[in-house]
């Protein structure tokens, strides 16, 4: 078994990839022209947006949007930079809410946190030697 997809039900999958590129530098690898589905070349596990539309179709149980306005849900994407702090700044800069600015973690790993306008956590960190 592989992992193959995360992907988050947005409200407007154009503008999540836009946001995406521009907040963590991704590049977008296919937007479906109906709009309702996009993936993002991330050089791992795919990142993809699906539509609320699509996700109501797709999905056999209901499930709940997620929601800036409320606390992130227990699940975290977290991006590798050799740059946190510019990586922090330059998602900050694109949209998105700062949680915790760049801190060294007591096993020597640089972290920072923000949260998408989805509401999603994203932590931004340093490589930890011996991991991929």
């Amino acid at each position: 078994m592989r992992f193959s997809y995360a992907i988050v039900y947005v409200s407007d999958v154009v503008e999540a990839v836009d946001f995406y590129e521009r907040a963590f530098g991704f590049a977008r690898a296919f937007v479906h022209e109906s709009g309702d589905f996009a993936q993002l070349a991330t050089g791992g596990t795919a990142l993809a947006f699906t539509s609320h539309r699509l996700g109501a179709q797709a999905v056999p149980v209901p499930y709940t949007a997620l929601s800036p306005a409320m606390p992130p849900v227990g699940l975290e994407f977290t991006f590798t930079t050799e740059d946190v702090a510019g990586g922090f700044a330059r998602a900050v800069a694109a949209g998105a809410t700062a949680v915790a600015e760049p801190h060294e973690t007591a096993w020597g790993q640089v972290v920072s946190y923000v949260r998408d306008p989805y509401g999603v956590l994203v932590g931004i960190a340093s490589p930890v030697a011996g991991f991929s």
